[in-house]
C-alpha cells in the first residue's frame, strides 16, 4: 500500500488542545470487526466492553520532562528535545533551531548544567554530552518541560493540575518515555476498580515510548516503511497470565500501540510470552497477521503515521478510515488529548 491510503482530512479545531476536566469524561467510538459498524459511546462505558477472562494490558511507562531550554554562548535560545540515554550522561537528541549547532557546541542550560553537541547525524539527530554537578535525570526533572507534541500550540498548563500530572497514566511508575501512551490517559482509579470487579485481569508492561513512534513515515511504499526499535519489558508473572489466557482463547486487550507493538514482537519472536527486557523492532503494517491482541484501545492519530498504519492493519483498512471519517463528522476530539476508539 502507499502512504497516500493513511490520509484524512482533520479540521484544526478538532486537535485537542487541553486535557478534559475528568480524564474519563472523554467519547470513544467502538469499532466492531465483525460487524464492519461503528457506534458512538463514552469511555466511562468501557468496563461494559469487557467480559470475566479478558486480560487488559497497560503500559505502564512514564513520561519524563524531555523538552529543555538552553543557549549558546552567543546568547541564541536551542530548545533540546531528549530522545534516548545512551550512557551515563550521553543522550541522543532533537535541536530547534539545529542548524547552529555543530560538534563541539555548548548548549547551558543553567546552574551549572549544560551539554555539548558530541555528534550530528543526517537523520536530523543529534549526540549530547551532559556536563553536569549531579545526577542527569534529576537535573532534567527539575529543569525539564513536558514533552507535549507540536500540534499542541501552547505551553505547560499552569496551575495545580499540570501536563506533568495529565500527560501520564495514573498507573504510569516506570519512568523513560518521551511521550505519553496516550489510549491509556482515560483510565480513571474507579474505572480500574470496576474492570477488576469484573473478574478481568489487568496487567503491566513497560514499553518506553520512543522517536520511533512518531517519528514520520518517509516511504511512499509501505514495504520499504521501517519503525526505529523501542525497548520494552515483560516480567514472568505478566507472561504467565498472558499466556494462560491464550491457552483458553481469552482476549487479550491492549491498551494502546504501544502496547500491541510490545505484544505482537514478543509473541512473534517466541511464539509465546516470556519474561524478558527486549527491543520491540516489529514495524506493524498491512500483512501483518496479528497473533497476540485480539481487541485494541486507541487514541485518533496524525495523517500518514506509523500509528494509523498500525491501527488500520489491525482494524481493516477501510473500516478504520470510515470510523475516523465518522469521528470527523460528528466532533471527536483528536490527538493526544482527544477521544479514543475500542476496535473489538
Amino acid at each position: 500500500m502507499n502512504i497516500s491510503d493513511f490520509d484524512y482530512l482533520l479540521p484544526n479545531e478538532l486537535i485537542a488542545q487541553e486535557p478534559l476536566k475528568n480524564r474519563d469524561d472523554s467519547r470513544m467510538l467502538i469499532v466492531d470487526r465483525g460487524n464492519q459498524a461503528c457506534r458512538d459511546d463514552q469511555f466511562r462505558n468501557f468496563p461494559d466492553q469487557l467480559s470475566e477472562g479478558d486480560v487488559l494490558v497497560l503500559n505502564n511507562t512514564k513520561v519524563f520532562p524531555a523538552r529543555l531550554n538552553g543557549r549558546l554562548e552567543t546568547g541564541a535560545a536551542i530548545e533540546l528535545f531528549l530522545i534516548e540515554q545512551i550512557d551515563q550522561n550521553i543522550w541522543t537528541a532533537l535541536a530547534r533551531p539545529g542548524r547552529r549547532l555543530k560538534p563541539g557546541k555548548r548548549v547551558e542550560i543553567g546552574n551549572g548544567f549544560s551539554a555539548i553537541v558530541v555528534e550530528k547525524f543526517d537523520d536530523g539527530r543529534i549526540k549530547l554530552r551532559f556536563e553536569a554537578d549531579g545526577e542527569i535525570f534529576e537535573l532534567i526533572e527539575a529543569t525539564g518541560n513536558t514533552p507535549l507534541p507540536p500540534y499542541i500550540h501552547r505551553g505547560d498548563a499552569p496551575g495545580l493540575d499540570t501536563d506533568r500530572a495529565r500527560y501520564q497514566t495514573v498507573y504510569a511508575s516506570e519512568r523513560g518515555a518521551i511521550a505519553a501512551p496516550t489510549a491509556g490517559l482515560h483510565f480513571t482509579p474507579a474505572i480500574l476498580k470496576r474492570i477488576r470487579e469484573l473478574s478481568v485481569s489487568i496487567v503491566e508492561i513497560t514499553l518506553h515510548v520512543g522517536y520511533g513512534t512518531f517519528e514520520p513515515v518517509r516511504a511512499t511504499d509501505l514495504a520499504e516503511h521501517n519503525v526505529m526499535p523501542e525497548k520494552f519489558e515483560i516480567s514472568a508473572e505478566t507472561a504467565d497470565i498472558l499466556n494462560s489466557a491464550a491457552s483458553k482463547q481469552n482476549r487479550i486487550i491492549a491498551v494502546g500501540t504501544t502496547t500491541t507493538r510490545a505484544l505482537e514482537t514478543a509473541f512473534t519472536r517466541h511464539g509465546k510470552f516470556i519474561a524478558e527486557k527486549a527491543e520491540a523492532d516489529l514495524t506493524i503494517r498491512p500483512g501483518h497477521k496479528f497473533a497476540a491482541v485480539d481487541a485494541l484501545l486507541t487514541n485518533f492519530h496524525l495523517p500518514k503515521s506509523s500509528l494509523l498504519i498500525l491501527v488500520s492493519t489491525f482494524g481493516g483498512h477501510e473500516l478504520i478510515m470510515d470510523s475516523y471519517k465518522h469521528a470527523v463528522v460528528h466532533g471527536y476530539r483528536f490527538y493526544s488529548y482527544g477521544d479514543c476508539m475500542f476496535i473489538s
